[in-house]
């Protein structure tokens, strides 16, 4: 057993430093736009593109993860993130720079995946929930080195300096993973997940159930409460940490960096606390997961935005803190979507149903990041030198349709997939007049 936990334990050290190539632009925002002369809607982009690659690679990855299982795809990803921060170390123009965090999109891409498959392979099945929390909650430690010490290490050096020593990491975590990792325990053959209550065993797989197909698993209401349960509760955060927060926070409310890497340190706390507790109570709210849980969510994040947009004047530091918070909650909030495909869905459906369930999250983001950057546009502060607190309040208040339509449709899709469940009678239709 003890060769498990070395195995995991590097996996992830390296979903660690995945997350933090993910994010790390979260701190130096404002650099790259000086850097690459770039206004708020091609600042985006760097976000959008990484993202949708990132989106657009997990059925590949999916698929060479079964033919070729995990330690060739770890390591491989990790050597192209290393490819990626080498060229925007380097990059000389925002073109380049942009297809660089292509290339960390598609490299950040093969990592969770193959911790989750090295979860599945080498430790018991019923441990297999705990071991996916615990996996997560390590990782987002990564976002904390996204923030204050890449930042830090940027002003201190030069740009090419910083990301050039990222991508040197990179290289030495290739190397680490490509000797420790491995497929599977030496006494099994095969890639498969062993429950040692019971003694069954299942075989892993990564790709998405394509005899079933996407339509069948989308006609499921609880398939669809669960996109949109992932499309609205965590988009906030994801366009606050990967690029807006720290230029709002600093030139917007005036922050110091230092003031500013600490309100966004309390997101990412706060997601690390919080997920076992929606965890635990996912568990014990099956039927009333959306209603007490994944609503609050939407309309506390909600709340406190419009407060902070709405205060006269620079927001105190407490009300910035308080937003942050809201904003923690949202990713522990998310994985209750994974909850509820794994309860609609039968076995040979659930990882389509995890698919689409994870695209309704990394949609929500996509939109936010780039309606927040045209916005800055429109209003004439789409660069570092004209950034101010009103062009900001202004641009954040896009999230607001995300958040309505989202809550929309999870009432609608949490009713029928009651009625389907029994729990609510179907609505009348009105009779017609005679």
């Amino acid at each position: 057993m003890w060769r498990a936990w070395v195995i995991w334990g590097v996996a992830v050290a390296g979903y660690v430093l995945a997350v933090t190539n993910r994010t790390s632009l979260a701190a130096v925002g404002v650099d790259a736009a000086h850097r690459f002369d770039a206004d708020a809607s091609t600042l985006s982009m760097f976000a959008v593109l990484q993202l949708a690659v990132y989106g657009a690679m997990q059925l590949p990855i999916g698929i060479l993860l079964d033919r070729l299982g995990t330690r060739p795809i770890i390591a491989s990803g990790m050597a192209l993130m290393a490819v990626g921060q080498l060229v925007m170390a380097l990059s000389p123009n925002v073109g380049i720079a942009i297809g660089a965090r292509m290339l960390i999109g598609a490299g950040d891409a093969a990592v969770f995946p193959s911790v989750l498959r090295i979860v599945a392979t080498w430790f018991p099945a019923q441990r297999g929930s705990v071991m996916v929390q615990m996996t997560g909650i390590v990782g987002l430690t990564g976002q904390l080195l996204a923030l204050a010490p890449l930042a830090a290490l940027v002003h201190a050096t030069t740009w090419t300096i910083a990301f050039g020593s990222i991508a040197g990491l990179c290289v030495l975590f290739a190397v680490l993973l490509a000797l420790v990792v491995r497929n599977h325990p030496p006494n099994v053959s095969s890639d498969v997940s062993v429950n040692t209550d019971t003694g069954a065993v299942r075989i892993v797989t990564s790709t998405a159930d394509t005899r079933v197909g996407v339509r069948a698993t989308w006609s499921n209401p609880g398939t669809r409460l669960a996109f949109w349960s992932h499309f609205t509760t965590p988009f906030s955060g994801t366009a606050f940490i990967m690029l807006w927060g720290i230029p709002f926070l600093t030139a917007g409310e005036g922050l110091s960096p230092a003031e500013a890497a600490g309100v966004t340190t309390v997101y990412v706390v706060v997601g690390m606390a919080l997920g076992p507790v929606m965890g635990m109570l996912s568990g014990r709210l099956p039927t009333h997961r959306s209603r007490m849980l994944v609503l609050p969510t939407v309309v506390l994040q909600l709340v406190a935005w419009l407060v902070v947009i709405a205060w006269p004047g620079p927001a105190p530091i407490w009300l910035l803190i308080a937003v942050a918070v809201a904003m923690g909650t949202g990713g522990p909030a998310s994985m209750i979507a994974f909850d509820h495909a794994r309860t609609h869905n039968p076995s040979h459906r659930l990882s389509t149903a995890s698919g689409i369930t994870n695209t309704g999250g990394f949609i929500a983001g996509l939109i936010a990041i780039f309606l927040i950057g045209a916005a800055l546009d429109l209003q004439g502060a789409g660069t570092p030198e004209t950034y101010t607190l009103a062009a900001f309040r202004f641009a954040f208040l896009t999230q607001v349709p995300l958040w309505l339509v989202g809550a929309f449709f999870i009432v609608l899709e949490r009713k029928r997939t009651r009625v389907q469940m029994g729990l609510d009678a179907p609505r009348r239709r009105a009779s017609r007049a005679r």
